[in-house]
């Protein structure tokens, strides 16, 4: 029996839509100390445009890497280097796992280290996660406005 134990899909990288990518900006000099690259469930975009909502089901998986950064061309440029993990959101219109700790606000939360994509590390979403989610509570929790594939 599923009690809401979560993990990362093993072909999301292939069969999943990348939805953007995120630069956190490195502590001193230029580039990124960062790279978060996220993915959503297949349909995921199709359904958001047309009613502005996340369906029942819908996965996130955002990457995050730490980056290396070195001179080309193009400038001073940062590039996705060492997996660090894997932050997971699974939407849950319905609060099918009231017991986890992991479940809440519509949503399943974890965080995974790029050593084990099927054990999480986090044991509860609001301790762990929900802080950095706050400034995107209007938005079902999402920073929306950092995906460009879901503006119509």
């Amino acid at each position: 029996v599923n009690k809401g134990n979560m993990h990362i899909p093993a072909d999301y990288q292939t069969k999943y839509q990348m939805l953007g990518t995120w630069a956190v900006a490195a502590d001193k000099g230029q580039g990124s100390k960062e790279m978060h690259v996220v993915y959503a469930s297949p349909g995921t975009i199709a359904a958001y445009r047309k009613d502005g909502q996340y369906p029942d089901g819908t996965v996130l998986v955002k990457e995050v890497y730490k980056t290396e950064t070195k001179p080309m061309t193009t400038g001073t440029v940062s590039s996705a280097g060492t997996l660090v993990g894997w932050f997971l959101m699974v939407k849950d219109g319905k609060s099918r796992f009231p017991q986890n700790k992991l479940w809440g606000e519509g949503w399943g939360w974890a965080w995974f280290d790029a050593k084990d994509a099927k054990k999480t590390t986090s044991t509860d979403y609001k301790k762990d996660c929900l802080a950095c989610h706050v400034p995107a509570k209007a938005s079902d929790w999402i920073y929306t406005e950092g995906y460009p594939p879901l503006k119509k």
